[in-house]
């Protein structure tokens, strides 16, 4: 039986990458571990990056935002800005008409904030179908000289927003309120929850744009992503934990559930591979637009995973099973 939440990369490898249908000269980059966006050849001058992802399982209130962003998303972290998108909403029965108008108003929001179209989709209504779900295709244009892939060179650093596993502290706030309210009074969860909008890497992909060799969005698995980001460039890393920045809210709600850090579900956070003498100019122009940065290590030609904690070295973590979705069944 397969294990809830994203596939993991040896279920890809064995049935889904050998059924992909025929090659095609115009994908540049396809179906890969740790590339959450195709590439394909568009013209002369421009690859179409392309991404697709569901959004369900999320507070009403935040739907529509993460229709658009969840996807969005990974195509910024390619280099494109979100262009064009098709949407599909397959809900179950008993939706509102006032549910569907706000999701549809906050998307027009988001898609009005970062010029981005609606060209197409489905939206229907289904007894089979327990709870809203969106599928959304972003895509983008990329001149093809400023590409952003998920690869890294040795001794470039890792740079992060300071995001990590905010997405797992906002979500128990919504849906363990009744546990979480042991360490958090009913001010600091009503916060929480309103910090849902910053589970996005759009506006911070934006900006590091022109100071990074490659992205990536910390999601399900969080910060082992650095494993695939590692493996696909032939490398190993050095994270230090004293480096990390986490929200004090965050902080006491995985303090609460005994979880660490690394392997915790982080939409929104910006995994930036910065070349050395970037590293700095980076993390300035990301606070100068409001947005918390850090550097936490730097890749190796060693191949080795290595997390220093309290002067102790000790092997990164791998992806094993993400807290959230073991926590809240959702995938």
């Amino acid at each position: 039986m397969l294990p809830p939440g994203k596939l993991r990369n040896d279920v890809l490898r064995e049935i889904v990458f050998p059924n992909l249908g025929v090659e095609d000269a115009r994908v540049v980059y396809g179906p890969r571990e740790g590339f959450d966006s195709a590439v394909l050849d568009y013209d002369g001058e421009n690859y179409l990056i392309i991404a697709t992802d569901p959004t369900l399982g999320v507070p009403a209130e935040t739907f529509g935002f993460f229709t658009y962003h969840f996807a969005s998303s990974d195509v910024a972290v390619f280099g494109a800005r979100p262009r064009w998108l098709v949407v599909d909403f397959i809900l179950p029965m008993g939706t509102s008409k006032d549910f569907l108008k706000d999701v549809m108003e906050d998307l027009n929001a988001e898609c009005r904030r970062y010029g981005s179209a609606i060209i197409g989709g489905h939206t229907g209504v289904y007894p089979s179908v327990g709870e809203p779900i969106s599928t959304t295709t972003a895509m983008g244009l990329v001149r093809k000289d400023e590409l952003k892939l998920p690869l890294a060179k040795p001794g470039d650093r890792i740079v992060l927003t300071g995001k990590v596993a905010l997405e797992f502290a906002v979500s128990s706030a919504y849906f363990r309120t009744d546990e979480v309210k042991n360490v958090l009074t009913p001010e600091e969860i009503a916060e929480l929850r309103s910090m849902y909008r910053l589970e996005t890497v759009l506006p911070d992909a934006l900006i590091a744009k022109p100071f990074v060799r490659g992205m990536h969005d910390a999601t399900e698995g969080g910060l082992t992503a650095l494993h695939e980001i590692a493996d696909n460039s032939g490398l190993g890393f050095i994270v230090y934990a004293e480096k990390l920045k986490l929200n004090p809210l965050v902080e006491r709600v995985l303090s609460f559930y005994g979880l660490e850090p690394w392997d915790v579900s982080s939409t929104g956070t910006l995994i930036a591979i910065a070349p050395p003498e970037k590293a700095n100019s980076l993390i300035a122009e990301l606070q100068k637009n409001g947005i918390i940065a850090f550097e936490l290590g730097e890749f190796t030609a060693d191949r080795k995973r290595i997390l220093i904690e309290s002067g102790e070295e000790k092997k990164f973590p791998t992806f094993k099973g993400d807290p959230y979705v073991e926590l809240y069944g959702k995938g």
